[in-house]
């Protein structure tokens, strides 16, 4: 683990299929108040999760964030035919970091329903 302590990772699996979600786009945002910053945008790899952390170390900081999953793309990608809308297209998970530890925040992904937890 780096120094500083802390971490933020996540991975995403595609309960539909029973398969790690790959080349799943997500914005990692930090919240203050009104004010929304955008941190960064990974890709999911061929597990479903990201090649590093999202945060860790210097850059990881207590407090607010989203982290907002481009579940609709993913899922028109691989085939799942969707209705226009989409049911669910963009799944914003918003979350506290009050602990310098490891946050471990996965998703569980269909096209019509999702789910997360606090994983270790």
């Amino acid at each position: 683990m780096a120094s500083g302590g802390g971490r933020l990772t996540t991975h995403v699996l595609d309960t539909a299929s029973g398969r790690p979600a790959a080349g799943l786009k997500i914005a990692l945002y930090r919240l203050d108040g009104d004010d929304r910053a955008h941190v960064k945008s990974v890709t999911t790899n061929a597990d479903g999760r990201c090649d590093a952390p999202l945060l860790e170390g210097a850059d990881f900081a207590r407090g607010q964030y989203e982290l907002v999953f481009a579940a609709g793309d993913y899922l028109r990608g691989s085939g799942v035919a969707l209705p226009d809308p989409a049911f669910l297209d963009e799944v914003p998970i918003r979350f506290g970091m009050a602990e310098t530890s490891h946050y471990h925040v996965p998703l569980l992904i269909s096209p019509y329903g999702y789910s997360t937890y606090r994983g270790s």
